[in-house]
C-alpha cells in the first residue's frame, strides 16, 4: 500500500488556529491597507506555543499595527528572542524600508486559510474556497493600493478559476506589473525567502 503525505500540515496549537480564524491575515486591515502583500501559507515551527517568543506572536496577530508601532519591526520573528525559520523571509521584507509609521498601510494575506508547520506543498484542492472568496472581492474592490504577488501565488490563484484575470507569470523581469488597465495594481516580486543565485536579483 502506498500511502500519500500531506501536501501540506495544519499547525497543531489551536491558540493559533484561532486567532488566523478571528483574523485571516497579518498587520493592517487588507480593506484598508494601501500595500497588499499575498503568500502561499503562514508557517511556525511546530512548538512556537512552547517559545519565549509567543507572547510576542500572539500580540502580532491581535492587532499587528500596534505590534509594528510599539516594537518597531513588522513581525515578531526579527525579535532577539525568537529562534526558529522564517527569519531570513522577514529580514529580506525589511529591507523594502517601510518604518513603523507605515504600519497602517502595509498588510499579509496568504492563500491557505489556515497557519501551517513544515515545508508545505499546497495544490489548488487545498484552498478554502469561502477564503478564496474573500480574497477575490479585496482584489474587485477597484481600491487604488498595490498588490504584491510571487510566481507560485500567481500559480495558484489561476489555478483556482477564480482569478482568471491574472496573466500568466512574467520570468526574470524586476517587478513587473501584471496589467495595465485596472485598480488595484499588480505586481510580481520574487519570494522573500529566495537566496543563493536569486540573490543579486532579489537586491534589484
Amino acid at each position: 500500500m502506498v500511502i500519500l503525505q500531506d501536501v501540506y500540515k495544519p499547525h497543531p496549537n489551536q491558540e493559533l488556529t484561532e486567532l488566523f480564524r478571528a483574523k485571516p491575515y497579518q498587520g493592517a486591515p487588507p480593506k484598508d491597507a494601501e500595500f497588499l502583500f499575498v503568500g502561499l501559507d503562514a508557517n511556525y515551527h511546530a512548538d512556537i506555543g512552547s517559545s519565549s517568543a509567543y507572547a510576542r506572536v500572539k500580540e502580532y496577530h491581535k492587532d499587528g499595527v500596534d505590534f509594528w508601532r510599539n516594537r518597531e519591526v513588522h513581525h515578531p520573528f526579527l525579535l532577539a528572542d525568537y529562534k526558529g525559520s522564517g527569519q531570513h523571509y522577514h529580514r529580506n521584507f525589511a529591507r523594502i524600508g517601510f518604518k513603523p509609521d507605515d504600519a497602517c498601510h502595509v498588510s499579509f494575506v496568504e492563500l491557505l486559510h489556515v497557519p501551517t508547520v513544515g515545508v508545505s506543498r499546497l495544490v489548488v484542492e487545498d484552498l478554502d474556497s469561502a477564503h478564496l472568496d474573500w480574497l477575490d472581492s479585496l482584489m474587485k474592490r477597484g481600491a487604488k493600493r498595490k498588490v504584491f504577488l510571487s510566481d507560485q501565488v500567481i500559480r495558484h490563484m489561476r489555478a483556482s478559476k477564480r482569478f482568471n484575470w491574472l496573466p500568466k507569470p512574467i520570468a526574470q523581469d524586476i517587478l513587473p506589473r501584471l496589467h495595465t488597465d485596472r485598480e488595484p495594481t499588480f505586481y510580481q516580486h520574487l519570494h522573500f525567502a529566495n537566496w543563493g543565485q536569486f540573490r543579486e536579483r532579489m537586491s534589484r
